[in-house]
């Protein structure tokens, strides 16, 4: 028994130096921190081709627009307060102009069993907008719709149904010139990677079944003045002032900001001892520029992939199936 607390202890300093080595980017940290010194941040964009079955998608897809462009500059504020960058800016585009312009193709991905929605970008395109707006890499953002499976309970926790349900997703990537994916959300060097909705377009309809003296459910759509009634429930912003931010956007923005945030070494005993290592060699040579570590990760090639369209499973009303209330 006395070597039990030993046994925690080194299990303690072994998960530890395992955890701060974890890492969420595409690229080595330091290759990321060398290329990235100022990001641009493209204004959000929403995909109105993608899987997005509201019966007012028009309406739907105005409304996000302007919550869009209300909402995208605490997303650059959060950008800066990570400490990862020299310098952060939005970048002064039409949405709709730039997405039509320099999106090439969507697919949908089921990967780790994280369904959601992939951007793939032009490369001439790519590259034009990095160079003239003087940055190292942009960040794209895009709320898109998909339809897939979840279990939604009842507001007493009583029942639940498992169906597909319409929802809104955002993801993200950051680009560098050459088409490099340096970053992405969602991220899969998370131990449970993951990807929440955006906002879920549909509902159980629990109350009213229960009303019906029915163990059958309907699924239906949220309604625009609901859907807007929600958008509206704010919290105080990062910004200066009395701004305010919606919480349905803080809650992506926050895990976004959260994985490009540097890492924490919880080990300061050991950066103790890598400081006082470095200092003789800081007296001893020349200081030289580091050049940075060349990027292997995927890059966006036009020409060698044939642009495709997301198979959407064309669902009608009535093939929505009432479900038993389990």
């Amino acid at each position: 028994m006395k070597t039990f607390p030993q046994f925690i202890l080194l299990f303690m300093v072994v998960f530890l130096s395992f955890g701060c080595a974890s890492n969420y980017y595409n690229v080595p940290r330091e290759t990321f921190e060398k290329k990235v010194k100022i990001l641009g941040v493209a204004p959000i964009f929403i995909d109105s081709e993608s899987d997005i079955r509201h019966p007012e998608k028009e309406v739907l897809i105005n409304l996000i627009k302007e919550y869009n462009r209300k909402n995208e500059k605490e997303l650059v504020a959060r950008l800066k307060d990570t400490g990862t960058f020299f310098s952060v800016r939005l970048l002064d585009e039409d949405a709709d102009k730039l997405f039509d312009n320099i999106m090439f193709r969507r697919e949908r991905r089921d990967d780790a069993s994280v369904v959601y929605n992939k951007h793939f970008y032009k490369l001439p395109e790519l590259k034009e907008l990095v160079t003239r707006n003087g940055v190292d890499a942009v960040m794209f953002l895009v709320v898109s719709g998909l339809t897939r499976q979840d279990t939604v309970r009842s507001s007493n926790l009583a029942s639940y149904l498992e169906c597909n349900y319409n929802t809104l997703v955002m993801t993200s990537q950051i680009f560098d010139a050459e088409g490099n994916i340096l970053w992405e959300f969602p991220n899969f060097r998370e131990i449970r990677p993951s990807l929440p909705a955006f906002f879920e377009l549909q509902y159980p309809a629990f109350e009213e079944a229960k009303a019906n003296e029915t163990d059958k459910v309907d699924v239906k759509f949220k309604t625009i003045p609901g859907i807007t009634r929600a958008l509206n429930k704010t919290e105080e912003s990062s910004l200066q002032g009395n701004a305010k931010v919606s919480s349905v956007y803080v809650s992506v923005f926050s895990e976004m900001a959260s994985l490009l945030k540097p890492e924490k070494n919880l080990l300061w005993w050991k950066k103790k001892d890598e400081k006082k290592d470095e200092q003789p060699a800081r007296e001893t040579t020349k200081p030289e520029t580091a050049r940075p570590e060349a990027v292997k990760e995927e890059a966006v090639r036009p020409e060698t992939v044939k642009p495709e369209v997301i198979k959407e499973e064309a669902i009608k009303p009535s093939s929505i199936k009432e479900e038993t209330i389990k």
